[in-house]
């Protein structure tokens, strides 16, 4: 089992030490993940969509979908009005499944935590469902992120509640962003009980 006592593939990409190692658990799970996730009851990409739809007008564009994995999310955006999306992941295994979907202009394979090779501003908004968590995206992801933010663009994002405890918000205000709405703590997958809350945070990015 992974440190929060979950099994599976999700025990094990949540104990990866490297990004390799993390790539490669998601590569494995890539086929079944889905299935798995709607099982546990997955709500982080219900939540984001929500949250995003709140926040960022109909029709801004591009987005980014960081941590996109199977294209969860990809799927819903273009029918909530924002046709313009790319995905950025680091398993190669999900984004050939996202890649399926056609619901993607572009898709990256890259990690959070390093550079990213966009340009500054480069995107109206940015969503990232369950990657602020265990063995995965730290708060040092934040600055690359806010960089290629539009100024006035929004940042949507959930967090494990013990990593938001550790100054999650001020570090994205030293970053460039500034809080605008956060949730109460929930479960993002309920019918897992090993799992730890999270809450889901909006950020608008300053300047």
């Amino acid at each position: 089992m992974g440190e929060d006592g979950h099994g599976g593939h999700l025990g094990a990409v949540y104990a990866a030490g490297r990004p390799e190692e993390l790539a490669a658990g998601y590569d494995a799970w890539a086929e079944t993940y889905e299935a798995d996730m709607a099982r546990a009851g997955y709500r982080h990409p219900a939540v984001c969509l929500a949250l995003l739809a709140r926040h960022l007008p109909r029709g801004a564009a591009p987005l980014l979908d960081a941590g996109c994995g199977t294209g969860l999310i990809g799927e819903w955006l273009g029918i909530l009005g924002y046709p313009e999306a790319e995905g950025l992941d680091l398993s190669e295994g999900m984004l050939r499944v996202a890649a399926g979907k056609g619901v993607y202009r572009a898709l990256h394979r890259l990690a959070l935590g390093g550079p990213l090779p966009f340009a500054d501003g480069a995107y109206a908004g940015i969503v990232a469902a369950g990657v602020f968590t265990t063995g995965h995206a730290g708060a040092g992801a934040l600055p690359e992120l806010a960089r290629i933010c539009r100024p006035g663009g929004v940042l949507v994002l959930t967090v494990k509640l013990p990593l938001w405890q550790e100054g999650f918000a001020a570090r994205a205000a030293e970053a460039g962003f500034a809080l605008v709405e956060a949730t109460a703590p929930y479960l993002s997958m309920p019918r897992d009980p090993a799992t730890v809350p999270s809450l889901a945070a909006v950020f608008r990015r300053s300047g």
